[in-house]
């Protein structure tokens, strides 16, 4: 079953930030991970929650996405991005 680990990231270093983004990429791979949602215009439909910034990564379980999170390939990013943004993150299986 797939899982998606879902991340709600308020940016605070963009110079920093932008660093994260070229490290996380080939940190995806050897656990099948892939972007669904990088960035883009979050647009709020109902409630009031107003995110900055939503990623959505995709794996095909989830033991690969929680081991690409607790992965050695991941850790110099996790650095900066946790020194760069305030995040809520969270992982979901699929349908």
């Amino acid at each position: 079953m797939p899982a998606y680990i879902i991340l709600d990231i308020d940016v605070t270093d963009n110079a920093t930030y932008e660093e994260y983004k070229k490290l996380t990429p080939g940190s995806l791979q050897p656990y099948d991970g892939k972007f669904i949602v990088r960035g883009g215009n979050p647009q709020n439909l109902e409630g009031d929650w107003t995110p900055t910034r939503i990623v959505v990564l995709e794996f095909p379980t989830m033991e690969q996405a929680k081991a690409w999170h607790s992965s050695d390939e991941y850790a110099p990013a996790k650095v900066l991005r946790q020194s760069a943004s305030s995040t809520q993150m969270i992982a979901v299986e699929g349908c």
